[in-house]
């Protein structure tokens, strides 16, 4: 696995990291597993956060098992004040039973309220900073979707990373992160799959450790089969072939961008829909040809999309600005048509 040094952090993480969102779907065995296997296979880095409920339990647990040691621990919270984000370093520590985690980041920045508050003088960066000289943490990061926000943040403040999205679909935080670079900062992928909607998992990673952008992309892994072939991209130094960036090309053209990357941040819905996994679903009968199964699993749901009562508390939440009530409009449509 090649290894890159995070920063000025002398934090020398392996490339691909370990997403912590998806083991929220598994068994703490299973969890401890995927842990497990992350070490067989070199990866060094784990990123997890506070939102992702059981994950960092789940983690903690893992640690014991493969050796804290051998791993860079980060984690994020969405607290904006100074003391619901000090609870929250304590609710990490305690939750994942370590004594010190590597990177503390603030998470998802989304409105310039919420900015304000989190550098004012009771902001959440002021509990980070005093957790930074109490040795509870040893580095400061901070992750967003909006790329505008995080310009300003690392522009005025010593941030040491910087996590934002980036995948062959997703090319708008080159700006950012090029910033981050020249400033000397560790620049974090997420959604290096696109939230999973990425078809060619492999090459979407390789395509990213070659963009000279990222120093570590962690994507979200819920079996030990997926830490396996995403630890491959790590040890692939080769530049993508000819027929890989034609193969890319055409996913990004088929995904577009008004797609779900299932980030899960609108959730919940007032009336109980579960968007993201209608999306889901509508893919399997227009994207890969198997309505059979999509109807199957849409009927599973208790709360169907066309009982939206487009209040759109889902589009005020959605980091990427959908139009989620169109889109499950046409989910509705979808399925309806099926009957």
């Amino acid at each position: 696995m090649k290894k890159r040094l995070l920063g000025n952090t002398g934090m020398e993480v392996s490339v691909i990291g370990f997403g912590g969102i998806s083991i929220q779907h598994v068994s703490e065995e299973e969890a401890i597993n995927i842990i497990l296997e992350c070490k067989k296979q070199g990866i060094n880095f784990i990123d997890t956060a506070r939102a992702y409920t059981i994950s960092e339990k789940y983690i903690g647990k893992g640690l014991k098992e493969a050796g804290r040691e051998n791993f860079y621990i980060a984690t994020k919270a969405m607290e904006r004040d100074y003391d619901s984000m000090k609870s929250s370093i304590e609710g990490s520590l305690n939750d994942m039973d370590i004594d010190c985690i590597d990177l503390y980041q603030i998470h998802n920045v989304g409105s310039k309220q919420q900015f304000d508050t989190i550098f004012s003088e009771n902001g959440a960066l002021k509990a980070l900073v005093e957790a930074k000289e109490q040795g509870l943490i040893k580095h400061i990061g901070i992750t967003g979707h909006i790329r505008e926000l995080l310009i300003e943040a690392i522009d005025n403040y010593e941030f040491e990373t910087v996590q934002f999205p980036f995948n062959p679909v997703e090319s708008q935080g080159t700006e950012l992160l090029l910033k981050a670079l020249k400033k000397g900062m560790g620049t974090i992928a997420m959604k290096p799959i696109a939230g999973g909607t990425f078809d060619y998992p492999f090459l979407s990673l390789k395509y990213i450790m070659n963009s000279g952008l990222i120093t570590v992309a962690i994507p979200g892994m819920d079996t030990i089969e997926q830490v396996i072939e995403n630890a491959r991209a790590g040890r692939d130094a080769e530049p993508l072939t000819k027929d890989e960036q034609e193969i890319i090309n055409k996913e990004v053209e088929t995904l577009g961008t008004e797609f779900c990357r299932r980030c899960g941040y609108c959730k919940p819905c007032p009336e109980g829909i579960d968007i993201p996994n209608i999306f889901v679903f509508e893919n399997y009968v227009i994207r890969y040809n198997i309505p059979e199964y999509g109807k199957l699993k849409y009927d599973t749901l208790e709360v169907k999309a066309d009982e939206c009562v487009r209040c759109r508390t889902c589009e005020s939440r959605c980091p990427y600005n959908l139009p989620i009530v169109e889109k499950l409009k046409h989910a509705a449509k979808t399925f309806k048509d099926l009957e």
